[in-house]
């Protein structure tokens, strides 16, 4: 894939300076809400004319919910939350917008103590499920966010139907190790460091990681309302661009040693710096992963921050697969409409920061099938295992 790259200066004074300058963004405490601390503890806001308050949410529906009532400005959220709101499914409706991708990878699935023992000694999914006592529960964040696909999607991988054969529960990330050690789940697909907590109280074990699932995956986002993307432009593309200064910073594994420490305090996660570190540097010690998970990535070069509409579009097809997005539409326009390309491609310019020259990317993922970034109903029609099934 090439890139392309150009330089200019921000933009601070006249008609380019920021309409609105206290920005309130709000997160979920996840090890991946590093961009948005790092922006914040290292002010990088100022020197494009804003100010940064970071607002800790409860939940994803909790950033759902603020972001639609003006409470918070943007967010760092669920790329497949944005699309469920865009499209109304479950909740309200609302017209969203992408500003920049903040994260690839980084996530995994923890299975209990005695469902990953299973899976070992029987080598297949579908059998170590069979063993369960009761239908197999397993957590997920929300009902159209990437845990929930992530998880459906390697399910399916396995011969196992997500929509029939497990019982799905939506819990708050910080929940789950908890829900885990009551015996009230079977697993968990969430971010960390709850995966990496889970396994230091011993009640699960991380089986599989997102990577594995698919590789260099759009994880979380930079979020707004697409009406304050309309309204406060100047002020969207300052926050862009201060966020796409702290995925910079993340690139030194000192800094991530650093950020490590901020994510760790009682403001952000809460969770020990010691369960954080190793994993946001890419150690998963003694997991028994089936392959080495690829890092958690916040910047490479650009390459992971650009709103690729191929990756919008992987969203709604899996909406389409699992009958959540029944009626046909104009997809390729919806997430044309809602990835924020040129607004991006403005803010990274300005920093010198490379821009691909295309819009779309493709993958392999588990199961052995290519995304091409095209024809969404198509590939969700060629799944073997959907809910029409």
């Amino acid at each position: 894939m090439s890139f392309s790259s150009s330089h200019a200066s921000p933009w601070l004074a006249g008609s380019d300076a920021p309409e609105k300058t206290q920005l309130k963004l709000g997160f979920v405490p996840l090890t991946d809400c590093a961009p948005v601390v790092v922006a914040k503890m290292r002010d990088f806001g100022r020197r494009h004319g804003i100010e940064i308050e970071l607002c800790r949410q409860p939940s994803w529906a909790a950033v759902r919910d603020k972001l639609l009532s003006g409470e918070i400005d943007a967010a760092h959220t669920l790329y497949g939350l944005v699309y469920g709101v865009q499209l109304g499914i479950g909740g309200p409706q609302a017209d969203m917008a992408v500003l920049m991708t903040l994260s690839q990878n980084g996530q995994a699935i923890t299975l209990s103590n005695q469902l990953a023992a299973s899976l070992r000694g029987v080598g297949n999914l579908r059998q170590a499920l069979e063993c369960e006592p009761r239908k197999p529960v397993f957590a997920q964040t929300f009902p159209t966010g990437t845990h929930a696909l992530w998880l459906y999607y390697w399910l399916a991988a396995q011969d196992v139907h997500p929509l029939k054969e497990v019982r799905s529960v939506v819990i708050p990330p910080p929940q789950m190790s908890d829900a885990l050690a009551r015996g009230e789940l079977d697993g968990f697909c969430a971010g960390e460091p709850w995966h990496a907590v889970a396994e230091a109280r011993k009640v699960g074990q991380t089986v599989v990681s997102s990577s594995e699932i698919w590789p260099d995956h759009p994880e979380k986002v930079l979020a707004c309302r697409r009406d304050f993307a309309a309204l406060y432009p100047n002020s969207a593309r300052a926050l862009t661009m201060a966020v796409l200064e702290a995925c910079q910073w993340l690139e030194s594994v000192e800094h991530r040693r650093e950020a490590a420490a901020w994510l760790s305090t009682d403001s952000i996660t809460g969770a020990p710096v010691d369960l954080i570190a190793p994993r946001l540097l890419g150690d998963y010690g003694g997991s028994p992963l089936r392959q080495p998970p690829r890092p958690l990535r916040f910047f490479a070069d650009g390459a992971v921050n650009f709103p690729y509409l191929s990756d919008g579009l992987w969203f709604l097809s899996q909406y389409r697969r699992w009958g959540l997005l029944r009626e046909a539409q104009d997809l390729a326009g919806i997430a044309a409409a809602v990835n924020q390309t040129a607004l991006y491609r403005e803010a990274a310019s300005a920093l010198g920061i490379p821009v691909p020259e295309q819009a779309t990317r493709s993958s392999v993922l588990i199961d052995g099938l290519s995304w091409q970034g095209e024809a969404a109903e198509a590939y969700a029609d060629g799944f073997a295992i959907r809910a029409a099934d």
